[in-house]
């Protein structure tokens, strides 16, 4: 099974990564870090790099596809070759999916029309102008579509399609595996659960959030 991870410009790490650790360990499974050239690209702080290893023409048809967002989400939203690989991917996968703000990449190519889906919660009301319904949900499956809220969510989706593919018994030993057991020291990792305070300021900082440090 060929699994390819989109990669672009300041794309966020851990929407990549995340999917990356769990998906890599299923069972005959190759990973591969796809874009629009080969070599290195930067994530949104500029100082972590991963390598495209291939490009969209030499993986036309991987069973699963994972979208990562990041503020580099901003630059994917036009048709072009990203677009028009998508759509081409999505006709044979078997699984398309995405982490974070990876969904609106998702939702501009048209693959997302009249579905569920989920994206970061500063995002979600940008699906409906796209065609799809938001989601607050941190997985939200429909169909063989599968996206993810927030960043850290990526590992929860990954883990999710870990076990449709490989079963529940095979995610749970890469649950296992990875030690994938979340006690952090705040509540506050949605909006419903943090402090009024601490919403306000995420939202009044959201469009940095959301494009990135390089904004202007």
């Amino acid at each position: 099974m060929r699994i390819a991870i989109l990669l672009f410009d300041r794309f966020t790490a851990l929407d990549a990564v995340g999917p990356y650790e769990v998906l890599s360990r299923l069972p005959e499974t190759e990973v591969v870090f796809v874009g629009e050239r080969t070599g290195p690209v930067t994530n949104e702080v500029g100082s972590l790099g991963l390598e495209v290893a291939a490009t969209l023409d030499e993986l036309p048809d991987p069973e699963v596809i994972v979208v990562p967002g990041g503020p580099g989400q901003t630059g994917q939203m036009t048709d072009g070759p990203v677009h028009e690989w998508l759509r081409c991917a999505d006709a044979t996968s078997v699984w398309t999916t995405s982490v974070c703000t990876g969904s609106l990449i998702l939702a501009a190519a048209g693959l997302l029309k009249g579905r569920r889906a989920a994206s970061h919660w500063l995002a979600l009301d940008q699906l409906p102008s796209l065609g799809v319904q938001p989601s607050s949900g941190r997985v939200v499956s429909d169909g063989k579509y599968v996206t993810a809220a927030g960043v850290s969510s990526g590992i929860d989706m990954a883990l999710t399609l870990a076990g449709r593919i490989a079963g529940d018994t095979f995610a749970q030993g890469i649950q296992l595996g990875i030690e994938y057991d979340p006690q952090p020291p705040y509540d506050a990792g949605a909006p419903d659960k943090a402090p009024a305070q601490v919403v306000a300021a995420l939202r009044s900082m959201s469009r940095f959030i959301l494009t990135g440090p390089h904004a202007a």
